[in-house]
């Protein structure tokens, strides 16, 4: 299966946004007890979560995965820290790029793959007002021409 599919669960489209994504890493996550639960029911958000490198790892912070409902003591704090999963190799190049000035690691998808949870981890670089503002008009031209597009079609 090519990186980035598999059933969808949450998506950072915030990250789209505010930053422009250079390249991209499937990453798999270390989970605790009844996590997993909740990452299948769909209870996740990326929104304000961010990836940084410590000690030669990558960790996940501000990931919110909700408690798990029928679970009892056994349940997790929904915004702890989480360690991903990623060969060497990708460690060593993610150490060398995000230590370049305005690059950060953003979680942009967390999908099911196999019956695995895995996050699709964006190398990206912020983005000025201007061009989110320029993007934004792009993708506005993009759908005038679509929806002439299809008015045409019509007749």
């Amino acid at each position: 299966m090519p990186k980035g599919t598999g059933k969808l669960v949450a998506q950072n489209k915030k990250a789209y946004h505010d930053y422009s994504i250079e390249e991209t890493y499937e990453a798999g996550i270390v989970l605790q007890g009844t996590e997993i639960k909740s990452i299948r029911a769909g209870k996740v958000n990326l929104k304000d979560s961010y990836a940084r490198i410590q000690n030669n790892e990558i960790y996940l912070f501000g990931m919110h995965v909700s408690p798990y409902e029928q679970g009892n003591r056994y349940n997790h704090d929904p915004l702890r820290t989480r360690k991903l999963l990623l060969h060497r190799k990708e460690i060593n190049k993610l150490i060398g790029d995000s230590k370049e000035i305005g690059y950060s690691l953003v979680p942009l998808k967390m999908y099911l793959k196999n019956g695995y949870a895995k996050v699709l981890l964006g190398l990206a670089k912020g983005k000025k007002k201007y061009d989110k503002r320029e993007d934004l008009k792009k993708k506005e031209a993009k759908r005038e021409v679509e929806r002439a597009f299809r008015e045409r079609q019509k007749m």
